[in-house]
């Protein structure tokens, strides 16, 4: 069921964090603000100065309340998916109720039947996604309210995650004066709202390539199955301009938004242009071929990671390919690298809500659509996992000030540009049913 009214999504990324406020009517996301802020207090997507994270999420959300005219007062939040463990799981109850007809409270009693588990004191629960009920045998059933049946059954998938992580941004958040929504697992948002049917049923990698760490997510027979992060994303390549070619870290960004390409075949030796260095009194010429190689070092690096941790699975040959987006995919060449490097088909996801196609936004605007089209099914179940009673709620509690047309977000020099792009065909791989069936028993192995 959509729910109807105003969210927030807030993507706290190691580069910058990312607020956008979104009015959800009759199926229809429409982005009217956003808030952009550079990051301090965050290493590799991580927190590791929850003061300073907290002030960034601040001037973040100050720029979108300015550009939206609502006043923010909940957020929905996005969580890595560093350590992230995916593991099956099931339940069974007898149905309380003396008519034995399903309710909500045999839902999360069965909900919290699943995820009864050996926790290490580390770790806790973060989600748990149902996949089908049984009332009494009969199995298939997405949402067995109202149903008759003595017995109720629950399959599903639970996802945990480290607690200092989830401690640390939900700290943040209420640091910044801000209520905590829904605490949304980033990938999987992604996957669900970037993908089509066809991609999430046969499978598709989705590659999150933020400032500090990159993501890989295997969306198969219609849920998320696998995740990996890779220590690297685009500040790093920033860093290796800047040693390189012995300029500062300003000027480094800028060279790679200005002059970057990910794919030294297609650059020249014959385009130049003037580089700041340390301790030089004018500047250098450095060619567009040189500052390509330094570029492409890093991402054949990052996208070689990637597809040894893949390996394993067999996910690579999934008729879905590969979709890349986040910052560091914007940048033109990445696309033509990693289809080299991975061996199969990869194209570029761009939003394209207007004022914010840029990759960059990739997540925050999922947050918010995932927000918007969860079930009462799935909530019913979170409470479960929070340990709370489920009671219907409104979508929002923040009052609507004002309606702004949202404009194009200024861009400045720590943002990864947008790459032109063509996504790329999708083909199917030889002996696919044998791949499948092998990715498949590999996952829970």
């Amino acid at each position: 069921m959509a729910n109807t009214g105003i969210h927030v999504g807030l993507d706290v990324g190691t580069t910058s964090v990312k607020v956008v406020v979104a009015e959800y009517i009759e199926g229809q996301i429409n982005i009217i603000g956003v808030g952009n802020a550079k990051s301090e207090g965050l290493n590799r997507g991580i927190v590791i100065d929850i003061d300073k994270a907290a002030n960034t999420i601040k001037r973040a959300i100050a720029q979108a309340e300015e550009k939206s005219g609502v006043q923010i007062r909940k957020v929905n939040v996005g969580l890595p998916a560093n350590l992230l463990e995916i593991e099956p799981c099931e339940g069974m109850i007898a149905v309380s109720a003396e008519s034995k007809e399903i309710t909500d409270e045999d839902v999360q009693n069965v909900a919290s039947a699943a995820i009864v588990r050996s926790t290490p004191p580390e770790r806790q629960v973060i989600t748990l996604i149902p996949r089908e009920y049984k009332v009494d045998g009969f199995d298939g059933i997405k949402d067995p309210r109202g149903m008759l049946g003595v017995r109720l059954d629950m399959q599903g998938l639970v996802f945990t995650g480290p607690k200092t992580i989830i401690h640390n941004v939900k700290k943040c958040v209420e640091k910044a004066g801000l209520e905590l929504g829904e605490l949304v697992i980033t990938p999987l948002a992604l996957a669900e709202t970037v993908l089509t049917d066809g991609e999430k049923d046969f499978g598709t990698t989705l590659i999150d390539m933020g400032g500090g760490q990159t993501t890989a997510a295997v969306y198969y027979d219609n849920q998320l199955q696998f995740t990996h992060v890779e220590q690297e994303g685009g500040e790093f390549v920033t860093k290796d301009i800047s040693v390189v070619l012995n300029t500062s870290i300003h000027n480094a960004e800028a060279l790679k938004i200005n002059y970057g390409d990910a794919y030294t075949e297609r650059t020249s030796e014959d385009e130049v242009f003037p580089v700041e260095v340390i301790g030089k009194p004018e500047p250098i010429k450095v060619d567009e071929r040189y500052l390509s190689e330094i570029i492409e070092a890093r991402m054949e690096q990052i996208f070689t990671k990637v597809k040894h941790s893949l390996a394993n699975t067999d996910a690579l040959n999934l008729p879905g390919g590969v979709i890349i987006t986040g910052g560091n995919a914007g940048m033109p060449g990445v696309t033509e690298l990693a289809s080299e490097i991975l061996g199969t088909n990869v194209h570029l996801h761009v939003p394209n809500h207007m004022g914010l196609r840029n990759p960059i936004f990739s997540n925050a605007i999922s947050i918010v659509e995932y927000v918007a089209t969860l079930s009462d099914i799935y909530r019913i179940s979170q409470f479960a996992v929070t340990g709370e009673r489920f009671a219907q709620t409104a979508s929002s509690t923040m009052p609507r000030v004002q309606f702004q047309e949202p404009t194009e977000v200024e861009m400045t020099h720590y943002e990864e540009p947008v790459a032109n792009a063509s996504d790329a065909p999708k083909g199917t791989n030889e002996k696919l049913s044998d791949k499948i069936k092998g990715f498949f028993s590999n996952m829970f192995d």
